[in-house]
């Protein structure tokens, strides 16, 4: 966890720039704008909606900023794991690393479960036909193949999310060109009365919503930072991957949704027996190059959300074996297979509330469960997080920080007003769902789980703090040579 080279019997670092790229990209692209791009229409009600992805993606780069100067400085498996656990073991031990490990082992897979809701809702535009059931039985038979190709060495996976990562360029190119030979600028910039009206009560509702749904699509900017121990140089690698990420991303959204606004009409998208409501990019390509085009880009869209799952299991995974290690969680989740070194009971573990979460959200409303999900990330790792960079910066001031956020503070007052937005209008978004008082609620009964797993392992607050500094007095894992073979 220092950053120098794993034991035997420890992470190897063999992923380089691209395939750190290529996981993020993959996992931030998916399902998500394919699914989302008529969600946001409604929440602004009207093209307008494109401000959400920009709000998005300026929330997205100034939080990404924050996991670049930890991940780079702290190039541990486990991400805010590790982050927190640095920051917040002065004042209240292990309490911090323990809620949010509590906090992701839900909140990742149940992420994740959206992306096969999605992948089985494109499915329903080839097989219009498919009843409820068989829908149900394809995503969880999805599930279990996802699982199944993690169960092997990171060098495989890597070639895999690279070929994957292709994929879903193609599949989204395809898209935007098809659009942008159809073009109509009438159907992309006309707005409807009062769409800017930004005095309106309605108009902030509609923007917290929209942000909320435009910081999901760009979810996976930080995969990468869950897989530090693996990453190939990373005080130079692990910031390149979530900037390069995030910006080529955002190209790809704004192309993405002016280009299928100025193709459907945007009150198709709020008609919920029309195609485009559900399958917005099948509806592109059916109105632009026809029926047997949309179904050839619809199958690169399978493909492109079964990536996503894929690649943010990938990284979900590794959140509870540091945690294991340290023992700040079951001791179980701390033990990697003998031959493929990965950790096993946490990816059998989030594949089965990937598995929970899919069925939930297949009889439930999507918005809804994006809306709840954000929530419960908002509070432990989020805004926890932002205030861990300060924390850091003021109770370690020698660590090794290979990058450091460009604007400091500049940056972590961006994103703590974005994500306080997004958290603030929660309940007005999910009205009856009550998505803060379910995320409260979850946040103590992971206090109360805490207080009952320090007494029995005897630590703080009914024993001793334990401090530990590794990063700060370990070996600056930039000048060390990593000797495993690097990953074609």
């Amino acid at each position: 966890m220092s950053g120098s080279p794993p034991p035997a019997g420890g992470f190897v670092r063999r992923i380089g720039l691209f395939q750190a790229t290529a996981i993020n990209m993959s996992q931030m692209c998916g399902i998500g704008p394919f699914v989302t791009i008529p969600l946001m229409v409604a929440a602004f009600g009207g093209p307008q909606a494109v401000i959400g992805f920009l709000a998005g993606a300026l929330l997205a780069l100034a939080d990404g900023l924050i996991w670049a100067e930890m991940g780079a400085a702290m190039p541990g498996s486990g991400g805010s794991y590790v982050y927190l656990r640095q920051a917040f073991q002065y004042r209240s031990g292990k309490l911090m690393p323990f809620l949010f490990v509590w906090t992701a082992m839900l909140f990742i897979p149940l992420i994740m479960s959206t992306g096969v809701v999605g992948f089985v809702q494109y499915l329903g535009y080839l097989a219009p036909d498919m009843g409820q059931n068989a829908g149900d039985a394809v995503g969880l038979g999805m599930i279990a193949l996802v699982v199944l190709l993690l169960w092997r060495g990171i060098e495989h996976i890597a070639r895999i999310t690279a070929v994957m990562w292709c994929v879903m360029i193609l599949s989204v190119a395809l898209v935007i060109l098809a659009a942008f030979t159809h073009f109509d600028a009438d159907l992309a910039f006309t707005y409807p009365a009062h769409a800017f009206e930004l005095t309106s009560h309605t108009f902030w509702i509609g923007f917290a919503a929209g942000l909320t749904i435009g910081i999901y699509d760009y979810l996976g900017y930080n995969t990468t930072a869950y897989m530090g121990a693996e990453i190939k140089d990373p005080g130079r690698i692990l910031p390149r991957s979530i900037i390069f990420s995030i910006l080529g991303i955002m190209g790809i959204y704004l192309l993405l949704q002016i280009g299928t606004l100025g193709v459907i009409d945007w009150h198709r998208m709020l008609n919920a027996d029309d195609i485009a409501s559900s399958s917005v990019a099948s509806a592109v390509m059916e109105k632009t190059w026809g029926k047997g085009a949309a179904d050839t880009v619809t199958v690169l869209i399978l493909i492109t959300a079964f990536a996503s799952v894929f690649t943010g299991l990938l990284g979900g995974s590794r959140v509870p074996y540091d945690a294991a290690r340290d023992r700040v969680f079951f001791r179980q989740y701390g033990k990697l297979h003998a031959k493929h070194r990965f950790p096993m009971l946490g990816l059998a573990t989030m594949g089965v509330i990937t598995a929970i979460g899919f069925l939930i959200g297949r009889h439930t409303d999507l918005a809804t469960l994006i809306q709840l999900l954000t929530t419960v990330m908002v509070i432990v790792q989020a805004l926890a997080q932002i205030l861990a960079v300060s924390v850091l910066r003021r109770r370690q001031p020698g660590l090794h920080r290979p990058y450091k956020m460009w604007l400091y503070p500049l940056p972590s007052i961006i994103a703590l007003v974005g994500w306080l937005v997004i958290y603030g209008y929660a309940d007005k978004n999910s009205p009856g769902r009550h998505p803060i008082e379910w995320s409260l609620a979850w946040v103590a009964l992971g206090c109360v789980a805490f207080l009952l797993w320090a007494r029995f392992e005897k630590v703080w607050p009914f024993g001793p703090k334990e401090i530990t500094e590794e990063y700060l007095q370990g070996i600056d894992p930039d000048t060390e040579q990593d000797t495993a073979p690097a990953a074609v």
